[in-house]
């Protein structure tokens, strides 16, 4: 090998390797950002609590640390709700839980709340073995009656609150839900939806309880094994098939213009995990799901008073009380590169440009908006 060339490889391979250590460095000296966020999540079956990492993460990266102690957040430690305890094996388990009695002193010293999942831990899923095919009962989640009043609570101090997916519907109490809707000003239809790769009831991990919910229904076996979307009410099931009903099963996520620039968010961006259909009222919509339906799929959802476009984030007239209404941060990441300033991805490694990649949802849109809204919140609050 040529001197020259060897020395250029030489000097590529140090980059690689000092660029990463560099941002490490700008990351620890940047300047911290104390705000106090209370995390809620009772949808832990594993020990890599995926669905509030990913929040973790953006506040980890854009340098938010907790007051006390100007500490940064962990996924591990700083949340409330259900945790499994090593080893996983034994099923071991404890819930970290606030209580009535500090409905006072707990939103004061509280800045935010993010409620990221409140669905819960469920006995087939909890135990290994167990069988999959139908729904099975709660050992813990759904929203109570504690968690309403610190909504109202962080409403009332007109502090920022935001909730995702699902945590006004099953298993959450009617009454719970009604009162949490109305302190957020939407109003949930009852309906959830979400994409699949394969409708086929073969396919790994595909809910297999659905085919029997859709037989019970319409007298009918389950006959669809292409991409699709599933909708699913308390009672009531919903197919919509690529081809037929679809000319792309995937929902999409659509930001107008102004909104776009505003949080930083592509105009349009794939989104392929659980979401559920509400009624903005008087609220905001930042962003809209829609679906590529064809006259037939606008027949089936119209037979239901659905339709194919239906809010994905809201936010009430203050700007500080946000639902988001998908499973949003439920995101694969590596939690370690949260400690490099800056860090946004990189394309053709973090993501691609893919549509129907799912990495995409986190880099472009959901890191994006929840960085936006909390940077928004924290200038206005700071002194």
């Amino acid at each position: 090998m040529k001197k020259p060339l060897l020395i250029s490889l030489l000097g590529i391979i140090v980059l690689i390797f000092a660029l990463p250590f560099f941002n490490l460095i700008r990351w620890t000296f940047q300047e911290k950002k104390p705000l106090d966020v209370l995390v809620l999540n009772k949808t832990v079956p594993t020990l890599d609590r995926i669905h509030h990492r990913s929040l973790t993460w953006i506040l980890n990266n854009d340098r938010f640390v907790k007051k006390e102690n100007k500490a940064s957040y962990s996924y591990k430690k700083d949340y409330y709700g259900f945790a499994p305890t090593r080893p996983l094996k034994e099923r071991g388990n404890k819930t970290n839980e606030y209580h009535l009695s500090e409905m006072i002193d707990l939103p004061d010293k509280t800045d935010a709340i993010y409620f990221a999942d409140t669905y819960g831990v469920f006995f087939n899923d909890w135990y290994v073995g167990v069988n999959k095919s139908r729904r099975s009962r709660k050992i813990y989640g759904g929203l109570n009656n504690t968690d309403y009043l610190l909504v109202n609570e962080m409403k009332n101090r007109n502090k920022l609150i935001i909730l995702e997916y699902n945590t006004l519907g099953f298993p959450t109490t009617e009454f719970e839900s009604y009162r949490t809707q109305e302190k957020l000003g939407i109003k949930v239809s009852g309906w959830a939806g979400k994409y699949f790769e394969k409708l086929d009831t073969t396919s790994k991990n595909f809910p297999v309880w659905m085919a029997a919910m859709y037989r019970k229904e319409y007298g009918e076996p389950w006959t669809f094994i292409k991409p699709g979307i599933v909708f699913l009410s308390d009672n009531n099931i919903l197919v919509l098939e690529e081809g037929t009903h679809l000319t792309d099963a995937r929902a999409y996520i659509h930001t107008d213009a102004e909104n776009a620039s505003k949080y930083g968010l592509p105009e349009t961006v794939a989104f392929d995990k659980w979401f559920d259909i509400i009624d903005p009222l008087q609220s905001n919509v930042i962003s809209s799901f829609e679906l590529s339906t064809t006259e037939a799929g606008d027949e089936l959802l119209e037979a239901r008073m659905l339709k194919n476009s239906f809010p994905a984030v809201s936010c009430d007239s203050t700007g500080r009380a946000f639902y988001f209404a998908g499973d949003f941060a439920n995101n694969d990441v590596n939690f370690c590169l949260s400690r490099l300033k800056g860090f946004n991805g990189i394309k053709g490694i973090s993501y691609s440009d893919k549509t129907g990649d799912p990495r995409r949802f986190f880099w472009l849109y959901y890191k994006p908006l929840v960085k936006t809204i909390f940077n928004n919140y924290y200038n206005s609050i700071k002194e």
